[in-house]
């Protein structure tokens, strides 16, 4: 039975640049985007917030679903990837809260697409899937007849 691990990404770009996350994987400095795993007590849209807090320390919610990623990692780890895209007018300080980041940088779309650093190929994908015009609201996402499970 297939069960994969869903997560949430956001592709944040401010002035051109795309925010991204380094963390050492295996000994070597990765990049990706703010992302992590969906809670059992959180909707997708709150767990990204939630990423992106942790990661980063921006607080700012997704603006639109940019894509939904079926994938299965070289380990053969099974994921279900939902992409939101936030643009913001202007860059803020970041500060990750999550003891995982090393830190956050504000990169080009090329230097993004062109790097051999990136965390998975999805990380790429979502850049030039950003550059593409189409964008999904938020609201294709429902969390229908919503209670979150107890504790």
């Amino acid at each position: 039975m297939l069960k994969p691990h869903v997560t949430v990404a956001c592709v944040v770009q401010s002035q051109g640049k795309f925010l991204t996350v380094e963390e050492t994987i295996n000994g070597k400095a990765t990049w990706n985007q703010p992302a992590g795993h969906l809670e059992a007590d959180e909707t997708l849209i709150e767990a990204a917030v939630r990423e992106l807090w942790e990661e980063t320390g921006i607080d700012a919610a997704p603006q639109s679903l940019l894509q939904m990623y079926q994938w299965v990692a070289p380990d053969a780890t099974p994921f279900l990837r939902f992409t939101f895209a936030i643009d913001l007018p202007d860059m803020p300080p970041t500060q990750p809260h999550d003891s995982d980041i090393d830190r956050c940088l504000w990169l080009s779309a090329g230097e993004i697409i062109t790097s051999d650093r990136l965390r998975s190929p999805l990380v790429r994908e979502s850049i030039l899937r950003y550059q593409r015009p189409e964008r999904y609201p938020l609201e294709i996402l429902s969390a229908f007849n919503w209670r979150p499970p107890a504790r």
